[in-house]
């Protein structure tokens, strides 16, 4: 991912270095837990340990020949030990083939992703927690379609994603801990040359747990889960962008991005405030989706196994691990300064002349006696007047004969009443926030 949309911690984790330095990481922890068995040398694992070393560089420069990442790799870290006088690099890479190094160092490698990507959902998940109850109480129109429906409150819109992004993050949990495997079975699987018991010593000393069968590459369905999981995260977070987008239009202008001094617009025109993060939280999220998808099609390899999932993942896995960080902390700044406007959100409510409370006259004119399909005629002639002739719809109620007959003035009254229709946010609150 180019550098504009990814953060330090993430960029390291991804780097060449860091990805060798597993690699050798997963190499010295098998032969520690090989020579424990009594397979190599304990002066050997433990010279290896002292000498062992590579260099970016050298491993590219190798590889140039070799067209073998892996065997680069064991050939600079040999040259190293060698260097130091040692000829214990005969024991490195002892009784494993390249994928037993890489699916178990990418496996590391997603740990450390994911403690970044849980961070940033936990993060999100109080901003939202926050500025729900701040605005637990403060009124607002919700809408169905784009159109004007039914009273809610702005912080029932945060109630929601904060919701969401709790079950995003049980999906989460799940799937990482799905991918927290690596697998030293060899070849095709079949343990040629190790047993499960020195693969379970060497993952043990990762903080790995072992497939329980593999090929020579552990099975893609793990990946494509967590794959699609960052897909469901990044398009939480899209919904959320989407609606603060909507919400900053000029003729809503209900909440909008915080735009700090100095900040420009366009180019062309000074007066624009644009919800540029929001557009870039919504444009960045497709490109997870998009990787999800390779994910998909890495499922199905030849046999005991391809490459034809390895180029891809080189991309995908980084990419979508460094979108995800970059959008949760994105968007967590985006809800913590988020400005928000209640008596814009009154006005709104209020525009349409009580248009939205013809739901609760419908219920109170069929409670009076009116069939339910008489009560509805009644109250949407009022509303399509209203509606196409710019009219008071309360107004048009207020001097309906057959209304007045039906419906006390305080009733009508109470029907109008925004706060009857939000008397049981509070109950919403308490179950959502029970649940954590």
């Amino acid at each position: 991912m180019i550098s504009r949309y990814t953060r330090p911690a993430m960029a390291d984790l991804w780097s060449e270095q860091a990805k060798f330095s597993r690699w050798l990481q997963v190499e010295l922890a098998a032969t520690d837990a090989l020579a424990a068995a009594g397979m190599v040398p304990a002066e050997a694992a433990k010279e290896l340990r002292q000498h062992a070393g590579f260099t970016v560089d050298r491993i590219n420069e190798i590889e140039k020949t070799t067209r073998h990442d892996v065997l680069a790799f064991t050939t600079s870290v040999a040259e190293t030990v060698q260097a130091a006088g040692s000829d214990s690099a005969r024991w490195l890479h002892f009784g494993l083939t390249s994928t037993d190094v890489v699916d178990t160092a990418q496996a590391l490698a997603i740990v450390e992703a994911s403690k970044l990507i849980r961070e940033g959902i936990l993060r999100l998940r109080e901003a939202l927690k926050t500025r729900a109850i701040e605005f637990q109480h403060t009124p607002t129109i919700g809408r169905t379609h784009g159109v004007h429906a039914e009273p809610t409150t702005f912080g029932m819109k945060m109630l929601l994603w904060y919701s969401e992004m709790g079950r995003n993050l049980k999906r989460f949990d799940l799937a990482a801990e799905d991918l927290r495997v690596g697998k030293l079975s060899g070849a095709v699987g079949s343990f040629g040359h190790l047993k499960p018991e020195h693969e379970a010593a060497i993952l043990e000393n990762l903080n790995l747990e072992p497939a329980l069968v593999s090929t020579q590459v552990l099975s893609r369905d793990r990946h494509a889960h967590f794959l699609a999981t960052l897909a469901t995260i990044t398009s939480t977070l899209d919904k959320i962008a989407t609606e603060i987008r909507h919400l900053q239009r000029t003729e809503v202008r209900e909440a909008e991005e915080f735009f700090s001094k100095g900040q420009k617009g366009s180019s062309a025109m000074p007066h624009k405030r644009n919800p540029i993060t929001c557009e870039q939280i919504s444009g960045l999220a497709r490109t997870v989706r998009a990787n999800a998808q390779v994910g998909f099609e890495n499922v199905a390899l030849w046999h005991e196994r391809d490459i034809s999932h390895s180029s891809a993942e080189r991309v995908v896995l980084p990419d979508s691990t460094t979108v995800t960080d970059y959008l949760l902390q994105k968007t967590a700044t985006l809800i913590e300064n988020l400005l928000v406007y209640p008596e814009r959100m009154m006005k709104n409510l209020e525009l349409t002349g009580g248009l939205v409370f013809s739901g609760q006259l419908l219920l109170e004119l069929a409670q009076a006696g009116l069939s339910r399909e008489d009560a509805y005629k009644t109250v949407q002639t009022h509303a399509m007047d209203a509606w196409e002739n710019g009219k008071n719809f309360r107004e048009l109620i207020t001097a309906d004969p057959v209304i007045n007959s039906k419906l006390s003035k305080e009733t009508i009254d109470h029907a109008f009443d925004y706060t009857r229709q939000l008397g049981n946010i509070d109950k919403v609150f308490a179950r959502v926030l029970a649940a954590g």
